[in-house]
């Protein structure tokens, strides 16, 4: 494995980091696509994802902190500590801030990004095989296998490569909800439900080949947020089902091309409630 990829004396390109970086780009462009598509305004993806970024970050440090019991300023700037459901969790609060703020519909918005989420997961645990960073599962002795020798927590003992089985997962079910998007965009909710769904069985399965301590009997925290996720998913679809199917409208253009909250207070009352 390669945890470093360049190394400039105290500074280097670390393949974690590079991977993120990817997922990120990745992320802004797959969701300005689906925004110019739909009509929507576009630049607002890379608010999003810067976001989705430092929300994330900040959400991941803060919960690694509580859970060591050590939530201190340097644990909260130290570069270890990245827990995925503490930053899922921090980053739906950013992209939650930047969407409400933005022209573009809410409900619309946000199951554009539901599915995307698992695409940039996928990628960055691209990283955590690349980096060897303790992401893999118990001993085995399967063909596909792998030894982290050189890995940022290294073993030399083959062990099952998790982050391939979550980057295969999460693949397949970005791929699922992408083949289903144009079917499922009237329902407004219905993807992003679908992608904590998801989202939850793909972490949940994970869980299986990882070494994670076990704080439930054989369930792991992360496995009760993933059944959190899921039921949470599963009302979200539901509710997104009972209501009409509503086909948004592209955002007028006012002014430089875009439309702000209050202009939007002006449309007609037709086109308002088309728009929820």
């Amino acid at each position: 494995m390669y945890p470093t990829i360049v190394d400039f004396g105290p500074f280097g390109i670390h393949s974690f980091g590079l991977m993120i970086a990817t997922a990120f780009i990745t992320s802004a462009f797959v969701i300005q696509h689906e925004l110019k598509r739909r009509g929507f305004v576009p630049d607002v993806a890379q608010m999003i994802v810067f976001a989705a970024g430092i929300g994330g970050i900040v959400g991941a440090k803060i919960y690694a902190a509580l859970l060591d019991g050590q939530f201190t300023f340097a644990e909260l700037f130290s570069t270890s500590g990245l827990v995925w459901y503490g930053g899922f969790i921090g980053g739906c609060l950013g992209v939650l801030i930047i969407v409400l703020r933005s022209p573009n519909p809410t409900l619309a918005t946000i199951d554009i990004i539901g599915p995307v989420v698992l695409l940039g997961y996928g990628i960055g645990r691209i990283g955590c095989l690349l980096a060897g960073d303790g992401d893999y599962g118990p001993p085995s002795d399967l063909p596909w296998a792998m030894a982290f020798p050189n890995g940022t927590v290294p073993t030399d003992v083959p062990v099952h490569p998790t982050p391939i089985y979550e980057t295969l997962m999460s693949f397949t079910f970005f791929g699922i909800l992408w083949a289903q998007r144009l079917k499922w965009e009237a329902f407004q909710g219905l993807l992003f439900g679908a992608s904590l769904i998801l989202l939850g069985v793909e972490r949940f399965i994970a869980e299986f080949w990882r070494i994670t301590p076990r704080v439930f009997g054989w369930m792991t925290a992360a496995q009760i947020f993933s059944i959190i996720a899921f039921i949470v998913g599963i009302v979200i679809v539901f509710w997104a089902r009972s209501r009409p199917p509503v086909v948004p409208e592209a955002v007028p253009a006012v002014g430089n091309g875009t439309i702000t909250k209050a202009s939007e207070s002006a449309l007609p009352t037709r086109k308002r409630r088309r728009r929820r």
